[in-house]
């Protein structure tokens, strides 16, 4: 029987452990998405705590306190540190099943070397150890990352920021990591949202132009794009809740656009209609940019409404959507490649039987030069556990060129979650492993190089050649 979290875990066969350890161990890490504050590596300051490394902003990890019976106050209430800390370690030996038990304890052993299972009986003595670590300089923002082998870091702000901080970290000659801005434009696509006119103030305070059509908002958003190229941006990212596609004239969606600029009520279908003459103009933007485009496709958001109007959006109350997709990104993909416009471009699910969906669309288009310009993205979100991430995989590999997969990201908040990597790689590893002893797959030097690239290598080209 094997030791939990030793050195193998996760690779079950001799060929798994050899690819690792030779190959994708020491591999850097290039963390194309994720929600981590620039203005923390910026400032560099230590932690108080492992509550306030560890667990502020992990909706995952308040979601599953709430399945486990935790009141509020311990997750995003007015608890003491220790209390929400403790109401944690309560839920963690309840978790075997949940990624999160693995991660959890890999943070514990790859940041501050904690080799034991983290429970009631063992919370006391593990917050005290960790927290003496946390004053130490190996522990801070920085060391964090650099302990990691981050190479690159792709952050997730907002278009109406002015990236200050971005600015700062790339003119310190004494931080060697790239930590580059990724524009999320949500507050001007989704319109009907009771935020619209605030975030519309923004943008002409971050502009410097007045907003008030749909030429002003696209003239807003090209400099906005121009702004954050400067700065090093390399991708966008969009959470779509539905990919629905219609061809819609500009007046059509100025008329839309001043329509709510009165504060008039929309319907469904003026909002699908701006939205998709919105994305597509900035498809176009991006594909001028050299940009990747990122599509995040299926999340029902905000379920709880009492729990919405408590704490807002990303709190921990989203789940798996079940709407179509495949005819709405057809024709937006089309739409951009008609228009030689079409830039890289990652597709992301959270409903697995979407799957063979996007595996089979990123073959509908490419470009000579440009080995998978249209990605079928890791398992996300809900999926990024063993099964998802296997499944993902051989989904990929079954419809499309497993080789030129751009491999796994973080998408998450904490500086502790880079350890992800190192889980993916596991899987993946073990995965090949299985097909070589199963003689699916040849064992020679074809699969040191499909790891390497996997775990680094593609994704590192993908979002630098421009």
């Amino acid at each position: 029987m094997k030791r939990f979290l030793d050195n193998d875990f996760l690779l079950n066969t001799d060929t798994a452990q050899k690819l690792y350890n030779d190959i994708a161990k020491d591999l850097p890490i290039h963390d194309f998405h994720c929600h981590l504050d620039p203005q923390e590596i910026l400032e560099n300051k230590s932690f108080k705590n492992m509550t306030q490394v560890w667990l502020a902003g992990d909706h995952y990890k308040w979601r599953a306190m709430r399945l486990n019976g935790v009141s509020e106050k311990f997750i995003t209430g007015d608890s003491s540190d220790w209390g929400k800390f403790e109401a944690w370690a309560d839920t963690v030996p309840n978790l075997i099943g949940n990624p999160l038990y693995h991660w959890t304890h890999m943070e514990l052993k790859t940041f501050f070397h904690v080799d034991k299972l983290l429970s009631p009986e063992t919370a006391r003595e593990i917050w005290e150890e960790c927290n003496e670590k946390l004053q130490q300089p190996e522990f801070k923002p920085r060391k964090f990352v650099e302990r990691s082998n981050v190479q690159f870091i792709g952050t997730t702000d907002d278009p109406t920021s002015m990236l200050e901080y971005h600015k700062l970290l790339k003119e310190d000659e004494s931080f060697k990591v790239t930590i580059a801005p990724t524009f999320r434009p949500d507050g001007a696509l989704f319109l009907e949202k009771t935020t619209f006119h605030d975030w519309l103030e923004k943008l002409e305070k971050s502009s410097g132009q007045s907003v008030q059509t749909i030429d002003d908002l696209l003239n807003a958003m090209q400099q906005r794009v121009n702004y954050f190229d400067k700065i090093g941006c390399r991708a966008s990212d969009h959470g779509l809740s539905q990919m629905v596609f219609t061809d819609v004239a500009k007046e059509e969606a100025g008329r839309i656009f001043i329509k709510r600029y009165s504060n008039e009520k929309l319907t469904n279908e003026e909002i699908v209609n701006y939205q998709s003459f919105l994305l597509f103009e900035l498809g176009k933007m991006y594909a001028e940019k050299k940009w990747v485009m990122q599509l995040h496709i299926g999340a029902t958001r905000n379920n709880n409404t009492k729990m919405f109007n408590r704490l807002g959006a990303d709190a921990g109350f989203d789940s798996i959507g079940d709407s179509s997709m495949a005819e709405g990104l057809s024709r937006f993909l089309d739409a951009l490649d008609q228009e030689n416009a079409l830039p890289k471009t990652v597709l992301y699910n959270l409903n697995p039987r979407d799957n063979y969906v996007l595996a089979t669309m990123t073959g509908n288009f490419y470009e000579a030069g440009i080995p998978a310009k249209v990605q079928f993205g890791s398992a996300w979100w809900f999926n990024d556990h063993i099964d998802g991430m296997v499944q993902q995989l051989k989904d990929l590999g079954n419809l499309g060129l497993l080789s030129h997969f751009i491999g796994m990201l973080t998408d998450s908040r904490s500086l502790l979650s880079f350890v992800r990597h190192d889980y993916f790689r596991r899987i993946l590893c073990n995965l090949i492993g299985e097909w070589v002893e199963e003689g699916k797959a040849p064992n020679d030097r074809l699969l040191e190089k499909m790891v390497r690239n996997i775990g680094y290598e593609n994704a590192e080209r993908y979002f630098t050649n421009r």
